[in-house]
């Protein structure tokens, strides 16, 4: 069962109806289609009387997955969504400052070198990319949410976490290690390591007679391996050179970094959204119960139901779920080619642009790449290529809906999942 979404002449949002009525009101030319995905109508004339229930939008905050939905007292489900952050933006603003400074190297290196002077990395309360493109994504997702039903409270899910108990557990039990942490009485973390292996190389245990004591990272920073000492080992610089030219290997093993990003992430996205929306707050361990008593399995959207229920068992009134990928608003490459001497379009071609939604041989796609030629590369939500033979034609395929800054799917939920009403 689905419903369709009802906004007002004045595209303030109503209660949503079945899809009968509004076939319906379409037929009889009383309301016009103003978006496929989800689907929602508006009515051409004001209503005499207009009657809506107040609607709670809960909300399962996270770094990677956004789960959201809307229920009204009696626990009628209306609105289910999941959203996929970026995680790649670090990624791709180092490549793109990798082949800026290439380019620059190439073609301008009469102009003399610049130093802080780019006018954000000074600006005062400024957040990373990847931060304000998280936040940004939760308030995002949060207006669409209001655009579509007359949503009367919020309610988040936050936690807040200490990276250095999750690190650490003993600090719990012993406070004073907040203040005295590992490196505590040393200069630094090489330091620290060095004393731990006793000022030993670990691989020849001292054969080599080599007195040069190094560091080594068992995972190579290169391959996003840690800085903290269990990451780290001492070498004598025999043993040091010869593992990197590959003559011996170390039978221990090291660590990546980011294990504690995410938590980080989460406790400023937190006081964000709790500082700019009008918001309750409520907790995992909340959520967690009442979904557990409700029978429902482990799922951002499940989490976010019975976070917008408050408790109550809910009923699905929709068995649609929306499934969101956030995308770049734009494609930086400009031009390719060892001199850069070819330009690549980032506009328009025959009609289509990158991220576009299409329509092919009956199925839905998204543009991943495009030619001049008129050919196209296809992709599911995913960014999964599509491998279709032949290479899919613009003039094969329709436009469904332009790029924006996500891309959006509709999934229907298991039946084994939900109770209907």
């Amino acid at each position: 069962m689905n419903i369709v979404y009802v906004l007002s002449p004045e595209r303030q949002p109503l209660m949503p109806c079945a899809p009968a009525i509004a076939r319906l009101l379409l037929k009889e030319r009383k309301a016009k289609v103003m978006r496929r995905t989800p689907f929602t109508i508006k009515l051409i004339s004001r209503p005499e009387t207009i009657c809506t229930q107040p609607l709670t939008l809960g909300v399962d905050t996270g770094s990677s997955v956004v789960g959201s939905a809307v229920a009204d007292e009696q626990g009628s489900v209306l609105y289910l969504s999941e959203v996929e952050l970026r995680n790649d933006i670090a990624t791709t603003m180092k490549e793109r400052a990798m082949k800026r400074r290439t380019r620059r190297t190439r073609k301008t290196r009469y102009r003399p070198a610049h130093f802080l002077n780019r006018k954000h990395s000074r600006k005062q309360d400024r957040f990373s990319p990847t931060m304000t493109s998280k936040i940004d994504a939760h308030l995002r997702e949060i207006r669409f949410v209001q655009s579509l039903l007359p949503i009367q409270s919020i309610v988040l899910e936050t936690g807040t976490f200490d990276p250095h108990a999750l690190k650490n557990p003993e600090v719990l039990h012993k406070k004073w290690l907040y203040q005295k942490g590992i490196n505590y009485g040393f200069a630094n973390t090489r330091a620290f390591v060095l004393t731990r292996d006793d000022y030993t190389c670990q691989q020849c245990t001292g054969a080599s007679k080599d007195q040069q004591l190094e560091v080594h990272h068992l995972v190579f920073r290169s391959q996003n391996g840690s800085d903290e000492e269990t990451n780290l080992v001492t070498l004598c610089k025999t043993c040091h050179d010869s593992l990197h030219a590959g003559t011996i290997t170390l039978k221990k093993t090291g660590k990546k970094k980011g294990k504690l990003l995410h938590a980080t992430q989460m406790n400023s996205i937190r006081v964000q959204l709790l500082k700019r929306v009008e918001a309750e707050e409520t907790w995992g361990f909340v959520t967690k119960e009442h979904r557990l008593l409700a029978g429902l399995p482990k799922e951002h959207i499940f989490d976010a139901t019975m976070i917008a229920t408050r408790g109550v068992k809910p009923t699905f009134c929709t068995t649609s779920i929306l499934s969101k990928r956030c995308v770049c608003d734009g494609d930086y490459q400009q031009t390719k080619g060892v001199r850069s001497e070819q330009r690549i379009a980032t506009g328009k071609i025959m009609g289509f642009r990158k991220f576009d939604k299409v329509r092919y041989l009956g199925q839905e796609y998204f543009i991943k790449g495009r030619m001049s030629t008129g050919y196209a590369i296809l992709m599911d939500l995913s960014g999964n290529k599509v491998a279709l033979k032949p290479i899919p034609k613009f003039d094969k395929m329709k436009r469904v809906s332009a790029r924006s800054s996500w891309m959006m799917t509709q999934r229907t939920m298991p039946h084994s999942s939900f109770s209907l009403r």
